[in-house]
């Protein structure tokens, strides 16, 4: 599996030579240094650890200078174990955009955005109690009732209720890698990508 961490940076819009128009998401995937690798004989499994971005030495344990001294490098602020990863790369070794190639099918996993504590009209999609009539109010976007009374004289689990909402891990499978900048580590996705401009996104192939 070819992996490779990146930041989300934003989204826009391309054109193929017929004038088709793409909406791509751009990603600054890498490099990537191999902090780490875990093989079956040491650990029980495969696997290599990504780091990826700069840290600020004041702002790093000395057991964390330590270890990433051993691959050769500077202190990183985003660090992934990959599973089952590519085997030929050795701890020190870069990992960049190169990777992967113009046409290439990726799945991106990012967190989402957090919306905070929703209700029920925007976190489930109700369409609340209709009009307000006979003397209600303030009830148009409540959720209505929720359970029985002496039976089952509880709230089934798994009610949709409001709550907090957003900021989950999600996975997002099958978008197309359109276009590739080694120069500048830049990837265009084809869709969208799970998370604020920002957030830290792990591609895999």
């Amino acid at each position: 599996m070819k992996s490779i961490i990146g930041k989300k940076v934003g989204m826009t819009s391309i054109f193929d030579t017929n004038g088709k128009q793409t909406c791509v998401t751009i990603i600054e995937a890498g490099p990537c240094v191999v902090t780490q690798k875990k093989t079956t004989e040491t650990d029980g499994y495969n696997a290599l650890q990504l780091a990826f971005g700069d840290k600020k030495e004041k702002h790093t344990l000395l057991a964390e200078k330590n270890h990433f001294a051993k691959a050769n490098t500077t202190a990183k602020k985003y660090i992934k174990e990959i599973r089952d990863s590519e085997s030929d790369k050795n701890v020190g070794d870069t990992i960049t955009v190169e990777i992967f190639a113009e046409g290439d099918k990726v799945d991106v996993v990012g967190t989402t955005k957090g919306k905070g504590f929703q209700g029920v009209v925007k976190r489930h999609g109700f369409h609340g109690v209709g009009g307000q009539s006979h003397g209600q109010h303030d009830r148009s976007r409540a959720p209505g009732s929720i359970g029985g009374s002496s039976y089952p004289a509880r709230v089934f689990k798994g009610m949709r209720m409001g709550g907090r909402m957003g900021q989950d891990k999600v996975q997002i499978k099958g978008l197309q890698v359109v276009k590739i900048f080694p120069e500048k580590n830049y990837l265009l996705i084809s869709g969208s990508v799970p998370g604020h401009n920002g957030s830290i996104v792990l591609i895999q192939k």
